[in-house]
């Protein structure tokens, strides 16, 4: 009898700290989150963790007025970074529709927050092309709602620096080869053109260059991409130029891509 008193006693015990441990986390996501995001944003959330890949939410780690990335911690231990749409951001609203219409992937629609939703859902699709085609983009693992889960691109919550912050010792040849490379496989393989592409959309973790924020990617058929081609060619060439690199003029590197 003795030892079973102690072994509930012991369970009882865990079954406390166990308690004690969720609430922890989900006063400290509550103060994480509270303060930018919506009811529905935040019960989205919960479901990530209660039953999704989320183990544990910390602090915001980019804020732009678009979304909030936020450094997690999975199920395994792993790092995570949580992409977090706003949905009353009435000036991102009306410049992503040009991305969407015109992709027969996705719907327009009216509905204000659907339409953050269908945003979502397009990065998502527009990650896993590219990672599928070797793309070196963070490897997408859960969307919904609003909230994007991917693979975090740094180390100990700590962001892999974006292109622009490099110095200039680091912005080498092989750092615009890498990049060009990268363009090549996005276009070619996974058939995509970012849409956006610049200094500040790509990172460089441990010597390689990473493709982020394809949210506006769209299909290299969209009746916009010659001319989101021809942006993202001239953005990338101009930064490497000033930097002190030789690269080829925008329309041979355009011809490249468009090879047979």
């Amino acid at each position: 009898m003795g030892e079973d008193h102690d072994a509930l006693a012991r369970r009882e015990e865990l079954r406390v700290d166990r308690i004690r441990s969720k609430r922890t986390k989900d006063e400290d996501l509550f103060k994480t989150v509270e303060e930018v995001f919506d009811v529905k944003t935040v019960m989205a959330l919960y479901q990530m963790i209660n039953n999704g890949p989320i183990d544990r939410v910390f602090g915001a780690v980019k804020a732009g007025k678009e979304s909030r990335i936020y450094w997690a911690k999975g199920k395994s231990g792993e790092d995570l970074a949580v992409k977090i749409y706003l949905t009353s951001s009435m000036e991102f609203k009306k410049s992503i529709r040009q991305y969407i219409q015109g992709d027969p992937r996705f719907k327009d629609s009216k509905d204000y927050r659907k339409l953050i939703y269908t945003w979502a859902q397009k990065e998502f699709k527009n990650l896993s092309q590219a990672y599928v085609a070797g793309v070196r983009v963070p490897k997408p693992i859960h969307v919904s709602q609003n909230i994007l889960v991917m693979e975090f691109i740094g180390k100990g919550g700590e962001p892999a620096p974006i292109l622009k912050n490099l110095s200039g010792d680091e912005i080498s040849s092989q750092i615009y080869e890498d990049a060009m490379g990268m363009l090549d496989r996005l276009y070619r393989d996974a058939g995509l053109v970012h849409a956006d592409l610049s200094e500040y959309n790509i990172m460089v973790h441990e010597g390689k260059v990473y493709f982020i924020d394809l949210g506006q990617a769209v299909l290299k058929t969209h009746p916009m991409a010659e001319a989101f081609l021809s942006r993202d060619v001239g953005n990338l060439i101009r930064f490497f130029e000033k930097k002190g690199l030789n690269p080829p003029d925008p329309e041979s590197v355009i011809k490249w891509l468009k090879r047979q």
